[in-house]
Order: C-alpha cells, then structure tokens, then sequence
C-alpha cells in the first residue's frame, strides 16, 4: 500500500481534520469505534480494519468494529473474534502497549487467521492513562503492504480516538457517580431535605470541575496537534499548486479553523482561556451588538438599557460573543417568530436588589445583562441540565459546539454566572452577572 508521507498527502490532512472537528459530537464508545473504522481508517486507504475492546479484568480482546471482509454490510461483524492477551500478534500488541508490524505474516508463527488470510499486518493500540483500553488492527493481502507513513497515520488516529475514549468514560462514570447519589439519596428521611439539595449541589460541582480539568488538558493537547496540521498544511502548499489540490487544501484549512474554534470553546468551558479584563461600560457594549445583530422578520428586539452608567470588569470581546451566543439560541427558540427583550440593571446596592442575585454568587455588586424570548422554552430538566457540557436540545449536525457550557465557564472565569429560568407565560430568561469594577 505504501502510503504518501501524511505531511504531503491532502487526503490524511483533511480527513484527520474533519475527525478532530467531529470528534466531540460522537456520543459514544460504539459510535467511536465504527466512526474511526468506516470514515477515518476506511478513507485514509486501509483495505481493512478490525477495532478491539479491551477488557482488563479478563485480559480479553474482542472485536466491535470492522472495515472489510469483516463487515460486509451494516453495523455487522461476522464471527467477532475474541482474544486474550499475548495471543497472536494483536494479542501481543495489547500486552506490550507498543505497535507491532509485520511484513510477512508467513514468516510470523503468531499469526492468527481470520475472516481472509493476508500477508502483512499492522496493529496500534489504544491507550488511557497508560493502560491498553483497545486494538486498531489492520491486514493485506501483499506482504510489506505496511511502514512508517501507516504507522503514523494509524498511531494518530488511535491518540486522538483514546482521548475521546476517556472524555465518554469520565461523564458515563460522573453519570454514574450522580446516579448513585440520587439513590441514596431517595432513601433519607423529609428532615434531612436540605442536606440532600447540598450534597447534589456538591456533586455537580465536583463533576463539572472534573470535567472540566479533564477538557482544559485534552483541549491543550489538541491545540498543539491543529498547531502542527496547520503548520503542514503551510508546507503542503508549497508543493501542491494545481487547482484540485489547492481545493483539498483549501478544505483541511477551514476543517483545522473550525477544529480550533472547538478547543477554544473547550478551554473557555474549563476556565482556562486567556482574558484581558479591562473595565467596559456595559450599556455600550450590549447596543453595539444589537445594532450588528440580524433578526429574522418574524423576530422584534427590544432593548430595554439601565438609565445610569454600568461599568463592569470583563474581557469585553468574550462578553458579545457570550451575550451573542445566548441571543442567537433564544432566536433559534423562537422558529415560528416571537419578542427578544434585551435588559440591563445593576444589582447588589440595596437589599431589595441583593435577593435578585443567584445564592452561589460572591456577595457585591454586579451589572445584570438578561435576555428574555418569547420561544418555545425548556422543561424542568432541560433546565437543569442547559449547562451541561455537550448537551443540547439540537441535532448534533446542528449544534455549536459545546454550547451553554462555554457561557457558564467564561462567566465563572470573569467572577459572575450566568442562571437560567422560564420566561411568563412562555419561553427562556439567560441573565448574566458580570462583577462591577472596584
């Protein structure tokens, strides 16, 4: 097979960045798995691939995905295979934790035929905090079908899909962890309420803290992997000048663009961006995003400004695009047209103003900017959940990466929050508090 070296093949660069782009909406392992055998390794001109789950208590690999032979239609295997540790050469694989290649498979005793009989053989496997969690495995029919351009090929595709791995396992096991509290929880007396509605509060905190620690370090780490696709694809067009690379090119940029507007969202959530508060007179900033706001016809705005001056201490340029991003959900609420009430007020003077701040917030004062629509509105556990780091009520071709979540994690950042709640008698309220310079 002998593949062009990936910094100089069009194809690996687009394909890789359109995985890193859709990485985040796969919901889970199984979805993964056949994602990354049909639409990564398929299209990167791999013949075949068989994907395993390690199962560490058994010592066991068993196949979940396949490409080829294996898979000869649908989400089908044929005779999945199941293999111990230190059988065969994807045995060994997942016992050393390195890739293995093998030119001849005639000449290799451990070999272990499948479906068709081959000639040459490839296995990477996938890792999670050092341990083997899975094998991507792919056979020829030629011998020395396999060398260093699929060697990296297939290596990056296994990080890339490890790291994704561990994302789903640590919400399945915060899910789980939330799940058990709620159990428990179910069980305790009416006089011990209170208590109950603090410990919740605790967990989720915790979780989303743990979430987000764990997305800031993936984010960072696929920051620096989009730094060296785009520094390839600088490379890559200055030996491809005919129109049809160009258009390839041109392609994996915008994929690598959007990738990286990805990770910045997944920093901002985690608390970790880089911002430069300055104080910004907030009245200002909300009326010059309306003016460049386009509204559907079927959509009114109306601002309704605080008479008196509000100077906040923010990163103004995060805070449109958060404003933003909550005006153009509370537009996409509203698809059969509706009012949009745009807000601001200063909170946290008088005492009648104080009881209109969230419990959670550091007492102070703080520049409320609330945006009320008339739209279709959320349910009790949509609300709860709004937040939420990958949920949405949208279709996932639809959506906008993470969402509400990147809101709630700049706002926490910057010192304020952001709460949701029902609007009477119908749609959605997002208020934010943004903390009064000193």
């Amino acid at each position: 097979m002998k593949t062009q070296p990936s910094n100089q093949n069009p194809n690996f660069l687009r394909t890789l960045n359109e995985f890193a782009v859709d990485l985040m909406s796969i919901p889970n392992p199984s979805d993964l798995f056949w994602y990354v055998a049909q639409n990564v390794v398929g299209r990167l001109g791999f013949v075949d691939c068989v994907i395993y789950t390690a199962d560490a208590q058994s010592q066991k690999l068993t196949q979940v995905a396949a490409l080829g032979d294996k898979n000869p239609y649908g989400r089908t295997i044929l005779n999945p295979l199941v293999i111990p540790f230190g059988e065969g050469i994807t045995g060994k694989t997942a016992l050393s934790g390195t890739p293995t290649i093998v030119d001849d498979l005639l000449q290799d005793a451990n070999y272990i035929p499948d479906a068709q009989p081959a000639r040459s053989e490839i296995c990477v496997p996938l890792l999670s905090q050092g341990r083997v969690v899975g094998v991507i495995d792919s056979e020829h029919p030629v011998p020395n079908a396999f060398g260093p351009a699929e060697l990296e090929i297939l290596t990056t595709v296994a990080a890339m899909t490890s790291a994704r791995l561990e994302l789903l396992h640590e919400a399945d096991r915060s899910q789980q962890r939330y799940s058990d509290l709620v159990t428990t929880h179910a069980k305790l007396s009416e006089e011990i309420c209170s208590r109950k509605a603090l410990e919740a509060e605790l967990h989720e905190a915790r979780r989303l803290e743990a979430v987000g620690q764990l997305s800031g370090r993936l984010a960072q780490d696929f920051d620096n992997l989009l730094s060296v696709i785009s520094g390839n694809l600088e490379l890559v067009e200055a030996y491809f000048q005919e129109p049809s690379s160009r258009r390839f090119l041109k392609e994996a940029s915008l994929a690598s663009h959007r990738a990286a507007r990805l990770m910045a969202d997944l920093l901002a959530f985690s608390q970790r961006s880089k911002l430069t508060f300055a104080e910004a007179e907030m009245n200002r900033l909300v009326s010059e995003l309306c003016s460049v706001s386009v509204m559907p016809a079927n959509v009114t705005m109306q601002l309704d400004l605080s008479p008196i001056e509000l100077i906040a201490k923010t990163d103004a340029a995060a805070a449109k695009t958060a404003i933003d991003a909550i005006i153009s959900n509370a537009v996409e609420a509203m698809p059969q047209g509706g009012s949009l009430t745009i807000s601001t007020d200063l909170l946290g003077r008088s005492p009648a103003s104080r009881m209109m701040l969230p419990p959670d917030l550091t007492p102070g004062v703080y520049v409320s900017v609330k945006v009320a629509d008339t739209g279709t509105g959320l349910g009790p556990d949509q609300l709860q959940r709004i937040f939420d780091p990958f949920f949405s009520t949208k279709p996932v071709s639809s959506g906008r990466g993470l969402g509400l979540s990147v809101v709630k994690g700049f706002m926490a950042q910057s010192g304020g929050a952001v709460v949701a709640s029902h609007n009477s008698p119908r749609g959605t309220v997002m208020e934010l508090f943004f903390p009064v310079s000193a």
